[in-house]
């Protein structure tokens, strides 16, 4: 479940300031909702798994107050994060 080193130096890299660049915003959305899309592949095999469901939700909540954060902070930077990752208003 838990994304590989190869996959979160990519995504760092794209959403990052700099390649060690973890903490920002966008790199934290970024990784969130990579985490979420996977989560959701998993369920469409395995439907019955509600823990996975349970951390699924603390995800979502955790981007969302994140998502939430950068558009009171910076709109411009919140407008290029959700469009990057195909995210609803």
């Amino acid at each position: 479940m838990a994304l590989s080193k190869e996959v979160k130096e990519k995504i760092i890299k794209e959403f990052g300031q700099n390649e060690k660049d973890t903490g920002s915003v966008e790199v934290q959305i970024a990784i969130l909702t990579y985490e979420i899309n996977d989560l959701n592949e998993h369920f469409k095999t395995h439907i019955h798994d509600f823990e996975s469901r349970r951390g699924l939700m603390r995800k979502i909540g955790h981007r969302k107050s994140l998502l939430a954060y950068l558009k009171k902070e910076d709109l411009k930077r919140y407008e290029v994060v959700r469009d990057k990752l195909k995210l609803r208003k």
